[in-house]
């Protein structure tokens, strides 16, 4: 089935640039448009086909009479008449071959006038019809020069027949619909397998399953045929479109995935907007208070926590800081101590040297050293401990009973609105400078509203 549906997109291609193509299959397989130009609804134009017809009969006649006879003058007049209703009527035009005829006229002015193309073409094929021009260029190389030159030029162009629905004529459906019944059937066969094998599929999934076999049904749209035939290709082996389908995958989720995450976000910030507009904020505040706890571990995990981060902090971070912590203690006691004039006076004092300042060094050395011996000792002491968890868990519970008054809460509230606003705006959307003023704008007014 998959070298079938090859065989049926190959016919599809050739039948859809034949018209197009038709000189290319014309000069090189002239048995083959014999044959094809009558599922096209091609035949051979009638004035051209009659033009060139009366050439043969004076290359019969010259053989019989001469150039001379009356048979032969009356012949060439005929060719002249021709050439010229040729020249004015454009038989060429039906077919769309215009450039064709552009292409004979420009090869006779040549021809006659020596590269002289502004001269009438008309002109041109009357002097070459002439007898004159024939005596002098001799008969049998002008004869010559138009079988090769012009003939082929002529013989190209055709009519092609009308139908009665105003649409060109073409017999390739019979050729087609074939290949139209086969995929049918098979079509018509997997989908009662399918429905068969899998009782949870109706005939219409089971249908869908293989939805891109319905291109190989349609008798318009024909070129869409090629994305079940690459599909059956892949699937037979025949091909291997594993690595051009990853890479496709992969450039359509980079294509879409900053698009889908911007959308995600804009929407997750809208409702946590529309969530505090709600007052479901207060609501939290409110329950969170009230509510009583519930333990899932026997575990009091904010104690842990806060053990954690402080014996980290103390034992981990402390000692590395230490000499910074030093420094700033070290600089702000000399800062005040520099706008103390009893310092100032105690320093110009002779026999005292350079002692205030190993005081300050002392002093700094036992304030940090002591400060930092009381906070291991208290993490050391399970009181301690008890007290400190304690501690957070009284300053949560009132920062919560604060965070409910009323001005309070809808300052926090207005506050959390336009910072997502912000966050949307700088991280999330890309916005033009109208859009930013616009928004500023809307923000502006609402703050008015909230007042």
């Amino acid at each position: 089935m998959a070298l079938l549906a090859v065989t049926n997109l190959g016919l599809v291609a050739f039948d859809s640039s034949y018209v197009p193509w038709r000189d290319f299959w014309f000069r090189n397989f002239p048995e083959l448009t014999r044959v094809y130009d009558r599922v096209k609804g091609i035949e051979p134009h009638r004035d051209t086909g009659a033009y060139l017809d009366t050439v043969d009969l004076l290359q019969q006649e010259l053989q019989q009479t001469g150039l001379q006879s009356s048979q032969v003058q009356a012949r060439l007049q005929e060719l002249r008449d021709r050439s010229a209703e040729i020249v004015d009527t454009n038989p060429f035009a039906g077919a769309n071959k215009s450039g064709t005829l552009e292409k004979i006229k420009n090869r006779m002015r040549e021809h006659i006038f020596q590269h002289r193309r502004r001269e009438s073409a008309k002109q041109a094929f009357n002097t070459f019809w002439s007898t004159g021009f024939l005596t002098q260029r001799g008969v049998n190389n002008e004869l010559e020069f138009f079988n090769r030159e012009i003939r082929p030029l002529i013989a190209s162009n055709y009519y092609r027949s009308i139908g009665e629905n105003g649409e060109f004529v073409d017999w390739f459906w019979l050729i087609d619909a074939p290949f139209i019944a086969i995929f049918a059937l098979e079509f018509l066969a997997r989908t009662f397998y399918l429905s068969r094998r899998y009782k949870s599929l109706s005939w219409i999934d089971a249908a869908l399953w293989r939805w891109y076999d319905v291109f190989l049904l349609l008798p318009f749209w024909r070129w869409l045929r090629i994305i079940p035939t690459i599909v059956r290709l892949d699937q037979a082996r025949i091909v291997d479109l594993s690595h051009i389908r990853q890479q496709a995958s992969q450039g359509f989720v980079a294509n879409i995935s900053e698009d889908m995450a911007e959308v995600v976000v804009i929407q997750v910030i809208d409702r946590m907007q529309s969530s505090i507009e709600r007052g479901e904020l207060s609501r939290w505040l409110i329950q969170s208070i009230n509510r009583p706890y519930i333990d899932l571990n026997q575990r009091d995990e904010v104690q842990e926590l806060t053990t954690h981060i402080l014996q980290t902090t103390v034992y981990q971070v402390l000692p590395k800081v230490r000499p910074d912590l030093e420094a700033l203690l070290r600089h702000s006691i000399e800062t005040v101590l520099s706008q103390s004039p009893a310092y100032q006076g105690l320093k110009s004092m002779p026999l005292v040297g350079d002692l205030p300042r190993q005081i300050n060094e002392r002093l700094v050395t036992e304030v940090t050293s002591g400060f930092y011996d009381a906070i291991v000792l208290a993490l050391n002491d399970k009181a301690g401990a008890e007290l400190a968890s304690k501690l957070v868990k009284s300053f949560g519970q009132n920062l919560a009973t604060e965070l409910q008054q009323q001005r309070s809460l809808q300052k926090i509230q207005g506050l959390a609105i336009d910072l997502l606003e912000e966050i949307k705006v700088n991280y999330v959307k890309r916005l033009s400078e109208e859009d930013v003023e616009g928004i500023i704008e809307e923000t502006r007014q609402i703050r008015k509203l909230r007042s």
